[in-house]
């Protein structure tokens, strides 16, 4: 069973529920996982911010971080920033539903194990987040 579940802890409204969980099923189901359990948390900039120093010594907001937390099943945590999802989407000229999509699908890519340090792993995550997106 994939269980996916979003959560708004940003304090703003949004538009994309169904869409990313769509999005991050169809990642999963392309990956061949059958059993997973994925929460999607939306946070503000500051939020995002404090999760980002306290983990991993960045002292800034970022669009999406991820937790993985069991292997077998897969279990994961993916937290995205609502407000830097608006911004990107006006920057991208994309929908703020197909931003929070791609994001929520990149979360998921690293919950499987992917890597964007390098340039060629960031331009095989964003082919595939374009492949998993399920909006407009």
């Amino acid at each position: 069973m994939l269980d996916v579940s979003v959560t708004n802890a940003s304090g703003a409204r949004y538009r994309g529920q169904r869409e990313m969980i769509a999005s991050v099923q169809k990642a999963l189901k392309g990956h061949k996982v059958t059993n997973a359990k994925v929460d999607i948390v939306l946070l503000s900039d500051s939020r995002i911010r404090t999760l980002n120093k306290q983990y991993l010594k960045h002292d800034y907001a970022t669009d999406v971080i991820t937790f993985p937390l069991e292997d077998q099943p897969l279990y994961g945590e993916i937290y995205v920033s609502l407000e830097t999802a608006r911004r990107q989407a006006k920057e991208y000229q994309v929908t703020v539903v197909n931003e929070l999509c791609r994001l929520a699908v990149h979360g998921a890519l690293h919950l499987l194990g992917y890597d964007d340090t390098e340039k060629k792993d960031r331009e095989a995550m964003a082919a595939m987040e374009n492949k998993y997106i399920v909006s407009t």
